[in-house]
């Protein structure tokens, strides 16, 4: 059994509660850093951590924190980004509705490194239910004096407050977040500037994801070099995955980072393997926006090491023979999947969600769900292929904010991999499903 730190107490069932969250261990790690630990220090163990973004990007949290503007006397700010709508993606879902004392004490030990005196939780409108829950594990922690005014008579002071979005993927993007908290249009702002300078009212603002803040409790109570220990080179610590498909065990997994994708699909400790007894034919492993991984190069690396869950090792090879561990939303299709459909399926989201700041996300995205949808319904033309691959290419690179690079990523790797079925679609459109929407045995496929 891997580790536990974020995940450990998960199956007791007062652990929602900040009685029960107390009775495990829960705001140990704010009485250590409010009273013996300075903000520099704190967010000198985060460094040592190793801890990196757990929302997609990667990026190093320790480092983001330390680009905070501290020359000004504007307020700063720190944003939680509980915006989780990447396709695949639900482990920020389950750590606030299961375990939400994790987050608002992480909120409260960040705020006090970045020198915040107010800090939100942004959370996507579809989660109103949990905002019920965050803002009842609020009212609680503020009734035990644990924000608000001279927090433990330390002196420090900290506001928490959550603010739910309208639905919109794209405020998922910092920027984007930050218009929307502000109470405009929910579109990425060009930067630089970045929030760390001029973020939420142009003051210092720094947006970190659930998961990331919610790993600062378990850095603080045991140090950043122990949690250094665990995982692989700088994929340090736990992660949360986002497990679902055609497996035996959907569900949320935190594991070492380091453990082989074989490993994590086949051991009855994860995914319990694929199910119906069917072989494996690709995964996506970061979330919908990532590139797709064929079999053959799912469990190897190009030097024929093990794939491990890391943010390395998944990316090894860039977007030819790699992928990205991303937010951690592992999709995996069997033989049977349907490529072609799955693709649109992802297209159609993109194409929902993009903003329609920049036009080659506002129209390329609408052009390949259309190109998409045609070649999956039969009326596509061997030319459809190519242009799908044209378009993805002048979309990529080209837009204020990633969504772009998200919407094009997908296609261009199911091209790259399974151009053989996209070809089928267009030569043989009458034999691609049967009644039930199942592929014709030639094929052995069916969508999902």
């Amino acid at each position: 059994m891997g580790r536990k730190l974020l995940l450990e107490n998960l199956d007791k069932p007062e652990i929602n509660t900040i009685d029960g969250y107390i009775k495990y261990g829960g705001y140990r790690a704010l009485e250590k850093a409010l009273k013996s630990m300075t903000p520099d220090e704190v967010t000198e163990e985060v460094k040592k951590s190793g801890l990196r973004g757990r929302g997609g990007a990667g990026f190093p949290t320790g480092m983001k924190w330390s680009f905070l503007d501290k020359s000004t006397d504007k307020p700063r700010y720190l944003l939680c980004n509980a915006d989780e709508s990447e396709p695949g993606t639900f482990k920020d879902r389950l750590l606030m509705e299961k375990i939400p004392h994790l987050l608002v004490e992480g909120m409260i030990v960040s705020s006090y490194a970045l020198g915040c005196r107010t800090s939100y939780i942004y959370i996507r409108g579809e989660y109103m239910f949990i905002l019920r829950i965050l803002e009842k594990a609020i009212a609680e922690a503020y009734a035990k004096g644990y924000l608000g005014q001279n927090i433990l008579g330390t002196g420090y002071s900290l506001d928490l407050h959550v603010h739910p979005g309208a639905g919109a993927y794209i405020c998922g993007e910092e920027t984007a977040l930050i218009e929307s908290l502000e109470g405009k249009r929910g579109n990425p702002r060009i930067k630089p500037p970045f929030p760390a300078i001029a973020g939420l009212y142009n003051c210092p603002t720094i947006v970190n994801n659930v998961e990331s803040i919610a790993a600062v409790v378990p850095i603080v109570n045991n140090g950043g070099e122990d949690y250094a220990k665990i995982g692989i080179g700088k994929s340090t610590g736990t992660k949360l995955i986002s497990a679902s498909g055609n497996i035996n065990k959907p569900g949320v997994y935190e594991i070492e980072l380091g453990v082989s994708v074989e490993e994590f699909i086949y051991s009855d400790e994860y995914c319990g393997g694929i199910a119906n007894g069917l072989d494996i034919k690709a995964c996506v492993p970061g979330g919908s926006s990532v590139p797709i991984l064929p079999k053959d190069l799912l469990f190897k690396q190009s030097d024929g090491s093990p794939r491990l869950m890391t943010y390395e090792s998944l990316s090894e090879g860039g977007f030819a023979t790699g992928s990205m561990l991303g937010s951690g939303g592992f999709i995996v299709f069997d033989e049977k999947a349907c490529i072609v459909r799955n693709t649109w399926n992802f297209a159609r989201f993109y194409h929902h969600e993009s903003c329609g700041q920049c036009s080659p996300c506002r129209e390329g995205t609408g052009w390949m769900e259309r190109v998409l949808h045609n070649i999956e319904y039969g009326h596509g033309k061997m030319e459809d292929i190519d242009l799908l691959w044209d378009i993805q290419r002048k979309i990529e690179g080209n837009t204020i904010c990633p969504l772009g690079d998200a919407a094009a990523w997908p296609v261009a790797a199911a091209i790259r991999h399974f151009r053989h079925e996209f070809e089928y679609h267009v030569k043989y459109p009458h034999r691609v499903f049967d009644a039930d929407h199942v592929y014709q045995p030639e094929m052995k496929m069916q969508t999902v």
